[in-house]
Parts: structure tokens; sequence; C-alpha cells
């Protein structure tokens, strides 16, 4: 948990800091990273002093002292926290609606819908939930009902031996809706039942959604791709298979290119770059994007979200 958290979200989140030499997000990772070498040192002896030693420049990881809960970082700040924890767990359930749906991630939507009772707290980070889920818009709203349902089960092992042969009557009364939630509390034909007694849990109303951890909310997709979402997925596609060939010729993070494209005869995806050019150029530290009239001989393939492929020509642009 504690390294997705670290390595999925925060220096993932951070890339942009850390590229602009923002010296708190450094200085937090340093701090971060140091106090797990010295916590992890008993176990991966080897691999946390080589870490420790060109982090801190000390002699070693294993001649520093434990450390303690009263030196390493704390939470100072539990409202903030516990936000994050909301929109990490709200962005999770958008990406698993796209994982069973088989939407790519870089596939932009139209709108995310976030339904919980605490709703208003996530508006100061519309913001990152928007560009977690690839969505145009993000929706909150305190009503439930609108996404979804909370579905009663009795647990008979449990529940018999406490009310006999009631058991079927609580039951039949649960088929029929003859039952009813007050905040924590659950009444079935009149009798409060206790935790153990039962499972609630909220179900979407259609394949758009999914449940958030512990019954608190419902979010869901637009999932209607419009032509115009169509053409960004692909110019993002693209992009991301141009960096991957950057990767690839072993350039710098901040070398600029010529940028070279053969779409072959796939006329969306020539509209797609011709549209997107300004985008692609930037994202990829392109001076230009050509489109090429004829294949290129020799070209990365980049693949694309369908099984069809685009051809890139790189090329360093000369100081």
């Amino acid at each position: 948990m504690f390294i997705d958290s670290l390595n999925n979200w925060y220096i993932r989140r951070s890339r942009d800091c850390f590229w602009a030499g923002d010296r708190d997000a450094v200085n937090t990772l340093h701090t971060v990273l140091a106090s797990l070498c010295r916590v992890a040192a008993p176990l991966l002896p080897l691999t946390t002093d080589a870490v420790y030693r060109d982090l801190t420049g000390a002699g070693s990881v294993h001649l520093d002292h434990w450390p303690t809960s009263d030196e390493l970082p704390v939470d100072t700040d539990a409202e903030l926290v516990t936000s994050m924890d909301e929109v990490r767990a709200v962005a999770s359930a958008a990406a698993s609606i796209r994982k069973a749906q088989g939407i790519p991630t870089r596939q932009p939507l139209a709108q995310l819908v976030v339904a919980t009772p605490d709703a208003e707290s996530l508006r100061p980070f519309t913001w990152l939930l928007q560009d977690e889920a690839n969505v145009k818009s993000v929706e909150l709203t305190t009503d439930l009902g609108s996404a979804g349902e909370f579905v009663l089960q009795l647990v008979p092992a449990v529940l018999g031996p406490r009310v006999g042969k009631d058991v079927q009557r609580l039951i039949g009364a649960v088929k029929v809706g003859d039952w009813s939630r007050h905040g924590d509390r659950v009444l079935v034909a009149g009798r409060e039942m206790q935790a153990d007694e039962y499972t609630l849990r909220l179900v979407p109303r259609d394949h758009t959604a999914a449940p958030l951890a512990g019954n608190v909310g419902i979010v869901s997709l637009d999932l209607d791709i419009t032509p115009d979402l169509a053409t960004e997925g692909l110019a993002r596609a693209i992009v991301r298979g141009v960096n991957e060939a950057r990767r690839k010729e072993g350039l710098h993070v901040s070398d600029r290119i010529h940028l070279v494209l053969d779409a072959e005869h796939h006329d969306d995806v020539r509209a797609a770059i011709a549209r997107h050019k300004d985008y692609i150029a930037a994202e990829t530290l392109a001076i230009d994007v050509v489109i090429a009239d004829e294949r290129l001989t020799e070209a990365h393939r980049l693949e694309l979200a369908d099984g069809r492929a685009v051809y890139a020509g790189l090329s360093l642009r000369k100081s």
C-alpha cells in the first residue's frame, strides 16, 4: 500500500514538479526515500545501503540509527489526507469502469459523476479528478439513488439461532422490500438487525458505474465516445507512441526533434494528427510535425488501441 501510494500516486502526480525543480517536491521525496531505506535496512541490507549512500552521501545506512515514530514524517493535515484518499478511490473506480468496458485510459470521455453524501468535500479537487479520469467535466452529487440502490442480504447462519423460526419471515420481508435504513441502523419488519446479521451492498444501476469501497458512493462515466473525443483519443495514443520511441532512441527528456508521421491510408488518423498537431508537438517536444505522403522506410511502429498502426520517423534537431 505504501509503495503504491508513493510510486503510483505521489511520484507520478509530481513529475512536472520534479522537472521544474520544485524544491519542496524534491525534498519531500528525498525525506521519504531516506526514511524508507533506514526502516527497510534489516530486510534489504545491500539495496538500501546503496540507495542511502547516493541519497545522503552518508557512509552507510547501517551506521545510522533506527528511525522512531517521533522523527518520521507524520500526517499534519488529516482533512487533506482524507480528501486525497477519497480522490484516489474515485479515480480507481473510474479506471475499473474503463477496464471492464475495454476503453483505454488515454481515450477522453465527456463526464465523470460522483454520487456520495460528502460530495462537496471533493469540490476543490475536481481538476485532479478530471485529469486522473481523463474526462472533460466532473459532476458531484449527493443523490445516491440516481446512480444505484442498496441491496440487503441477511445471514441465516447467524440470524437463525437468535430468532428461530422467525428467520424465514425476516428473509421474506427483505424480498418484498419491508426493510429500511436509518444511518447505521437497519430495520427488517420492525426488528433492528445486528451488524453481523446482514450485508448491505450499494449496487450501481448499470454498467457505466462502479461502487466506492465501504458503500460510501457510486462513480459513473459517460461512455459515449463522440467523433471529437475519438479524434483526441487517437492524438493521445500517438503522443504515447512517439514518447516511447524517444526512449528507445535514447533521447534526453529535453531533446527537441523533427517528427514525421505516416498514417498510411487511415483518413481518421490523418485528420486527428492535423487537428491536434500543436498538442502532439508540445507533448513530444517536436519543433515540427509532418504528415508523410509516402510510406516511411525507417520508422517506429506506433500501435493504436484498435490494432492499427502509425509509423513515426524521429530525428534530433541540430543545434
